[in-house]
């Protein structure tokens, strides 16, 4: 995780986040600290912790503050790559209640968390455009996924992925882009005249495993029969703004067995 000294404090996100992983036997994590308030946390609670002192270039001042801090990630990343290190990167607004690492399958360049919500949002779907004035072709097909999330997920170290890395430190580093938005069209976008996409090999997380927010309160919540006995990996709760409180309710849930903690 990375974490400013906003999160981190007695009783905030981040402590809730190092709770949770720790009590998924979780060993081998590292919170990266970006200034002397999440040091002086992280230090205090024992935690394993790299100081990292960095600056919000001028292109991403103006995008937000989540967003701009956000985008370093990628710049903290590619120092562990470079290393030789694979990092599983995730935000401090995810509840971790089983090891990630049982389920990561390793044969991908980047294996990350989906924002969709059933499997055709999550892996792919035909979605089809309607143009009458072209006649008998008048239907126009068209490949549909819903983005991976920035927030969660798996970045081997290979020569490929550190490519990947750069060319989204650079673009972040000269536009006033979201840094998922790039994420998503540095993998995505194909070849083109001009262009030379960087061959990243990607897999979508299993998004019953692997849950965003939107997944777990409109329908696991709302299906408790048919999902109830589905203990997630991980759940990020990206789709709401009222983030500690739902990860709350999320530990309330899976962790002390309160099957109504989500409908609160």
């Amino acid at each position: 995780a990375i974490s400013d000294g906003t999160l981190a404090r007695q009783g905030g996100m981040l402590q809730t986040w190092l709770a949770c992983v720790q009590k998924a036997g979780v060993t081998n994590y590292l919170v990266v600290a970006l200034d002397d308030r999440a040091e002086n946390y992280l230090r205090s609670a024992k935690v394993k912790y790299y100081r990292k002192t960095m600056q919000i270039p001028d292109s991403q001042k103006n995008v937000g503050q989540n967003h701009a801090i956000s985008g370093l990630k990628f710049l903290i990343l590619s120092e562990f790559l470079s290393l030789g290190y694979s990092v599983l990167l995730s935000d401090v607004d995810v509840v971790t209640l089983q090891d990630p690492f049982q389920h990561l399958h390793r044969d991908s360049h980047i294996e990350a968390m989906s924002d969709g919500w059933d499997n055709q949002t999550a892996y792919g779907y035909d979605d089809v455009m309607d143009d009458p004035s072209m006649g008998w072709s008048r239907y126009a097909h068209s490949m549909r996924i819903m983005v991976m999330n920035s927030g969660l997920f798996f970045a081997r170290a290979t020569p490929v992925t550190l490519v990947l890395l750069h060319r989204i430190n650079d673009r972040l580093a000269r536009e006033a882009a979201w840094d998922q938005q790039v994420f998503n069209e540095e993998i995505f976008f194909p070849s083109r005249p001009n262009y030379l996409d960087p061959q990243v090999k990607r897999r979508v997380m299993d998004f019953a495993l692997f849950v965003n927010s939107k997944t777990l309160f409109r329908t696991f919540r709302k299906h408790e029969t048919v999902y109830g006995k589905v203990l997630p990996v991980m759940v990020h709760v990206n789709y709401h703004q009222d983030k500690h409180k739902r990860m709350l309710a999320i530990i309330e849930r899976y962790v002390k067995g309160d099957v109504k903690a989500l409908n609160r």
